[in-house]
């Protein structure tokens, strides 16, 4: 049977098993998905589903989907725990970096003051930090898209190493 074919119930342990049961990955690069506003991942689907955005096998998954059914795959979304921050002795220098960075940029405008998102802005705190630098990296050369230019414009002007420590932070945020 094809993926196609296959009922969301059906789809539903395989997005499990990337983004992790309870919403938290384990696997590099692959974000987790838990505590995600509803209507964030509302509209990512559909770019997946629509190949508005190309990521495999999001593609492939999100195809034939209804858009009752992506409605409900966001709900679950975001009832599942949002993610830790690593639990890790923070570097404090790197820390101040990131966050001075982070608030310079504006990233506590649209991202929430303690980046939990909300609407259509996706939650960055607890998130993976290699999928954080994965995103940042690809807004930066436009293989990403985004639904809006605010992140090709935030990102323009910034470095590799600034995403590396924006990263840090935004992974170890509370």
């Amino acid at each position: 049977m094809t993926v196609r074919a296959q009922p969301l119930d059906a789809r539903l342990p395989t997005c499990l098993a990337c983004h992790g049961e309870n919403g938290q990955s384990q696997l590099p690069e692959v974000p987790s998905l838990g505590g995600q506003p509803a209507l964030y991942s509302l509209i990512q689907l559909v770019m997946f589903r629509d190949k508005l955005r190309l990521t495999e096998p999001m593609n492939t998954m999100a195809n034939g989907l209804s858009d009752d059914d992506l409605r409900k795959v966001a709900d679950l979304v975001a009832k599942l725990p949002a993610p830790e921050p690593v639990a890790d002795t923070p570097d404090p220098g790197r820390m101040e970096k990131g966050r001075t960075m982070a608030e310079q940029n504006k990233c506590n405008f649209c991202h929430e003051t303690k980046f939990q998102g909300g609407h259509n802005v996706p939650r960055l705190a607890g998130q993976r930090e290699d999928y954080l630098l994965k995103a940042l990296r690809g807004y930066k050369d436009n293989s990403r898209r985004g639904y809006d230019a605010a992140m090709s414009d935030v990102v323009y002007a910034l470095k590799d190493e600034d995403f590396v420590e924006l990263a840090y932070f935004l992974t170890r945020a509370k």
